[in-house]
């Protein structure tokens, strides 16, 4: 009979259905250890007591690292070298939380769950130790790195001859009272050479007025915005003006599905499906 080694020895017992909550957890803990176990043996260029003079280290023993996933907290051996450090690349330095968690906790922040609520569903995932409020700030902190990089990548070599400005406004915490309040989101998409349509810039004001959106158009010229031909936006007297100052040359021209709203709005709601028929019919004409 084959000797077992300890991975496989642990999960043995777990086998006989009597213990199914443990299985799952056992499983990942035994997968991600021969993975650790493999990995290092590459790094070293031996297996453990194997001789061989292609050998490029030795081994020193093990040092524990737990690691919280979707499927509790799972404790691995990491093992050290007498000279020289490893670390297995299914792993990160100064996190214990792996990526498939990361997103959970990620997700849930955009979607406005508060740390106490994060900590409450990282538990119910099967962690013990939980998630302090400090480590799903730093988990977060991410999201604001990755947004921001995107939100400032260069946009030269690339023309866009169409350009959608709009806005909403939603509410948000501001300030250090935290006091919620409505601020203005205004948003650029544009159109490339390929007709794929692209986001490429969003800012937060306190209002839609001239001077806020001529910084918002000239920090997309910064960026590298060229080649707008035709410019598409709503009928608001300071997006109209900071258009015409900060991208003379190209035409603007009023966004339908606003027209059509301002229209309806002065339409008896008993008409307004037959005015938006023939509206509809007028374009597409």
């Amino acid at each position: 009979m084959p000797k077992m080694d300890c991975g496989a020895s642990a999960l043995a017992p777990l086998l006989d259905g009597s213990t199914a909550g443990e299985l799952i957890p056992e499983l990942v803990r035994h997968g991600l250890q021969q993975l650790i176990e493999l990995e290092v043996a590459a790094v070293l260029g031996a297996e453990r007591y194997e001789r061989s003079e292609d050998r490029l280290g030795h081994r020193n023993g093990y040092r524990p690292r737990l690691l919280t996933t979707q499927v509790g907290d799972i404790d691995l051996q990491i093992p050290k070298l007498r000279s020289g450090s490893f670390l297995p690349s299914i792993l990160e330095p100064r996190r214990r939380v792996d990526q498939a968690l990361y997103a959970v906790v990620m997700e849930a922040y955009v979607a406005g769950v508060s740390t106490r609520k994060v900590d409450a569903l990282v538990a119910a995932l099967g962690s013990q130790s939980g998630i302090s409020k400090s480590q799903v700030s730093r988990i977060c902190a991410e999201i604001d790195l990755q947004v921001q990089a995107f939100l400032n990548r260069p946009l030269e070599g690339q023309g866009y001859a169409y350009l959608y400005l709009d806005a909403t406004y939603l509410h948000g915490r501001l300030g250090r009272a935290m006091q919620v309040c409505s601020r203005a989101v205004v948003v650029a998409m544009g159109v490339n050479a390929d007709g794929r349509r692209e986001l490429l810039g969003l800012k937060v004001g306190d209002s839609e007025s001239e001077g806020f959106w001529s910084q918002f158009i000239g920090s997309l010229k910064e960026r590298g915005l060229t080649g707008v031909k035709l410019v598409i936006s709503d009928a608001h007297s300071g997006l109209i003006n900071a258009i015409r100052r900060m991208l003379q040359g190209s035409c603007w021209q009023r966004c339908r599905v606003h027209f059509a709203r301002n229209l309806l709005q002065t339409v008896p709601k008993a008409h307004q499906e037959m005015v938006a028929a023939a509206l509809r019919s007028v374009f597409a004409q």
